[in-house]
């Protein structure tokens, strides 16, 4: 057992520290800001929206489109209808090319689609009558249009540009969260290596302070009852030294994954410097309603309520729809002869559907759509009285935080201060083991709540940050770079 205890407390700290990677709080967070695993979820989200994005754009681009048949061959028995009106079966043996051109277009401003193509086929039959056959179509313009009261493509172009600003702030504010998240994993290795160094000093003092005791006793100026509690807590001390050195261990383990390090032995410095500053609650809320993403996302809710409403209301009763065809073609047997004297292709349809009598689906629909558009409504009020609620209740809270660390600092100043002066009136015989053991208690106690304390006050900065999107300390907006994926 004392060789286990010699390698803990001796020979791991060395190779523990003699490889080690020292790192600070602002460090560590600008490495996990570009390479934790959460990072590369939100850096894929964000991809994700970016080509969502691009996608809509492109969707109200021209559309060229090349079409053909190379080539197709049949020989086969086929049914068909002859001018008669009879079913009878023929042979085909044919050879069929075919090719095209296209283009289209998406209007915006209708709701509907305009397209341009043309067409060539080659017709070659196989058999007793051997022939050619050719049919171009040289031009054709077509609209079509699905509905004549709904035009989802406007609700598109007011949709789609939010979200994909949402999803810009979205990521901005997951890195802020990179930001506390680094800041809880790097703390938790603070404090455990705190932790570990307090139990080796406590370890080296009670084992004097028990040798100490040992002697009074032989001298007969202490009881054996006051030897053995000495004794219990210098055991105590070597199996909390155990305790935390697997705690360090876990700790280490869990920012060096996060932050992708090679090396588990870590080297943290405790981060004290913060400059002063204060924060006016209009100015956080300001600032939190103009680069939050909630913001946006309270305006693209509504929308798309609203959008659905419309919808259900376009195709509620009386449905429209527009298909036209304006074009010229020809066909025959000689390819030279294909352009000369086209025929005029030329066609309009309007399509009107109407219930009559549905039993109150339509009625229902509508006023589902509306009661979701006022459901939604109200959700947003809602979340937007909470969203400045929890501003508002957050700066105040910053506001008293370094208040909170300045007297944990000075209650770990004066545990610590008792303690030596405890340990001291108890070599001279002036206090009991239990008053000296009180005044170890609270003092690791000081300086664990101080690095809490200090914790905390690393996590509201960095909180207040991820709510409004703002740098108090440089007064500016929070931005990261573009990121292209073109």
């Amino acid at each position: 057992m004392k060789k286990i205890f010699f390698i803990l407390t001796v020979i791991f700290p060395l190779l523990t520290f003699s490889q080690s990677k020292k790192i600070t709080l602002t460090e560590a967070i600008s490495i996990a800001q570009k390479k934790s695993p959460d990072y590369k979820t939100s850096l894929n989200r964000n991809q994700s929206n970016y080509w969502r994005f691009k996608n809509y754009k492109a969707r109200f681009l021209p559309q060229f489109r090349l079409n053909a048949t190379l080539p197709q061959y049949t020989k086969a028995t086929t049914r068909i209808t002859n001018d008669a009106g009879q079913d009878i079966f023929v042979n085909q043996d044919q050879l069929l090319i075919e090719g095209g051109l296209s283009v289209s277009q998406n209007i915006p401003y209708t709701g509907g689609t305009l397209s341009l193509f043309s067409n060539l086929e080659r017709v070659e039959l196989f058999g007793l009558n051997d022939n050619i056959g050719y049919s171009v179509i040289p031009f054709s313009l077509r609209y079509r249009q699905n509905s004549l009261f709904y035009n989802p493509f406007r609700w598109d172009k007011k949709i789609e540009p939010l979200v994909y600003e949402e999803s810009k702030r979205e990521f901005i504010e997951n890195m802020e969260g990179i930001s506390l998240n680094t800041c809880q994993y790097y703390f938790r290795l603070l404090k455990a290596q705190m932790q570990l160094k307090i139990a080796r000093q406590n370890v080296s003092n009670q084992d004097t302070l028990y040798q100490i005791s040992k002697g009074r006793f032989r001298m007969g100026k202490i009881a054996e009852n006051e030897l053995l509690q000495m004794e219990l807590s210098l055991l105590n001390s070597k199996n909390n030294v155990t305790t935390n050195t697997i705690a360090l261990k876990k700790s280490s383990q869990d920012l060096s994954r996060y932050l992708e390090l090679d090396n588990e032995n870590i080297e943290l410095n405790v981060p004290e410097d913060l400059p002063l500053f204060e924060v006016d609650i209009d100015k956080a809320i300001e600032e939190a309603q103009s680069n939050r993403k909630s913001v946006i996302e309270f305006r693209r809710k509504r929308l798309e309520a609203e959008k659905e409403l419309a919808r259900v209301k376009g195709s509620n009763k009386l449905e429209l729809s527009l298909d036209a065809n304006l074009g010229i073609s020809q066909n025959g047997n000689d390819f030279n002869s294909l352009f000369d004297n086209y025929n005029k292709q030329q066609s309009l349809s309007l399509r009107i559907s109407m219930p009559i009598f549905d039993w109150g689906v339509s009625k229902s629909r509508k006023k589902m759509a509306e009661a979701d558009l006022d459901l939604t409504k109200n959700n947003i009020e809602q979340d937007k009285q909470a969203f400045e609620q929890e501003i508002y209740l957050h700066v105040l809270n910053w506001s008293s935080q370094r208040d909170f660390l300045a007297t944990a600092q000075k209650a770990k100043e004066i545990a610590e201060k008792r303690y030596d002066i405890s340990k001291k009136r108890y070599v001279l015989s002036k206090i009991t083991i239990s008053d000296l053991n009180i005044a170890l208690q609270e003092k690791d106690k000081a300086v664990i709540q101080y690095l809490n304390s200090l914790e905390k006050f690393w996590q509201d900065y960095y909180t207040l940050r991820q709510l409004t999107l703002y740098d108090f300390i440089n007064d500016k907006k929070i931005e990261v770079d573009t990121i292209l994926f073109d």
